[in-house]
């Protein structure tokens, strides 16, 4: 075990961290360089639901030590950092909070997980909850458990949504909300870092910075993260008893608002395929593709209507003409957010 006093080695982070853009806003007395396990958090606005992410994390039943990295993002506002401070100055939790200073979802995650990595040399396994999300008590055991019996690269679990508007519990089923799988095992691929845990080796092999800062503001760096590690030939699993519990406001169940995710779904699809087509060829073939999804799309969404609200089995169609519309420009920008005040 290699315990530094942080209050003896500032400089030591500091020069850990290695960028302009990055400070140290708060950090534990003692921090662990032999732990193999970090869970990185990326902050936003939202402190008074990180008190219930980092209660869950304070939590959590394994022998295992781990340490935390949360990184704030707004370097105007910085509600989120008193409360690190706060759980790290008590000694519920070891690690750091920093300071990104470069506003957007890559720029922020990426500062986690590189930060993680150089401050802890030792650490093998890097996990990643958000800030309005809420762990099981087994979560981080069973994530961990799974990525040592299977060897697994990248390793996903289940984000449930909680509604704060619970008159709609059909909303559960729309793929915005729903889980990729519904059982534990060996998967071809996940597609959100909410609930994940990635290997130093994974890092290592796909580059840096991990998250493609291309999708900085409309999201999606982590699809296109885990679409290149199947390229690369990682191994994923899922293991469905790792749930993690999502926190979701009114203004998210909105109509208007899961219209526009579905859009920004096939937006999405689309740029992390175009960006993994080699030569003229290949991207000729995505976009021949993204245009027969277009009548498809329709006879799914006549399909799920039997079955389904409308605004489920509209999903189909919205993500198709995301992607078409992806092809000629579209360009969202849900994680560009306007300075408090401003």
């Amino acid at each position: 075990m290699t315990l530094i006093p942080t209050d003896l080695s500032a400089s030591r982070i500091s020069e850990t961290l290695r960028d302009p853009f990055r400070e140290i806003a708060a950090s534990s007395r003692v921090i662990d360089l032999s732990v193999g396990i970090v869970v990185c958090i990326p902050c936003f606005r939202r402190p008074e639901h990180l008190r219930l992410t980092l209660d869950s994390l304070v939590n959590q039943r394994t022998p295992r030590s781990f340490a935390v990295v949360m990184v704030e993002n707004d370097a105007h506002g910085r509600a989120s950092a008193p409360v690190a401070a706060e759980y790290l100055a008590a000694g519920k939790l070891q690690g750091i909070c920093l300071v990104e200073k470069r506003q957007g979802n890559c720029q922020a995650i990426n500062a986690a997980f590189e930060t993680a990595q150089a401050l802890f040399p030792a650490a093998t396994r890097f996990l990643m909850i958000d800030d309005d999300e809420i762990a099981s008590p087994d979560w981080l055991e069973l994530m961990v458990r799974t990525a040592e019996a299977t060897g697994a690269d990248i390793v996903g679990g289940p984000v449930l949504p909680v509604f704060d508007d619970d008159s709609r519990p059909w909303l559960a089923r729309h793929p915005a909300f729903c889980p990729a799988y519904d059982y534990t095992g060996a998967v071809p691929l996940i597609y959100g870092c909410g609930n994940c845990l990635i290997t130093r080796a994974a890092f290592d092999r796909l580059g840096s910075p991990a998250f493609d800062l291309n999708f900085n503001f409309l999201g999606g760096g982590d699809c296109d993260f885990f679409y290149r590690g199947r390229n690369a030939g990682m191994i994923f699993h899922w293991t469905a008893e790792a749930v993690i519990a999502e926190s979701v406001p009114k203004s998210r169940t909105s109509i208007s608002w899961i219209a526009k995710r579905s859009l920004r779904i096939g937006a999405i699809n689309y740029r992390v395929q175009i960006k993994a087509a080699a030569g003229a060829v290949a991207r000729a073939r995505v976009f021949s593709q993204m245009l027969g999804r277009l009548p498809l799309s329709l006879f799914r969404s006549v399909r799920l209507l039997t079955s389904s609200k409308a605004i489920v089995a509209m999903h189909p169609v919205l993500v198709a003409v995301g992607s078409a519309l992806a092809a000629f420009g579209f360009d969202p920008k849900p994680y560009k957010a306007s300075k408090i005040g401003s």
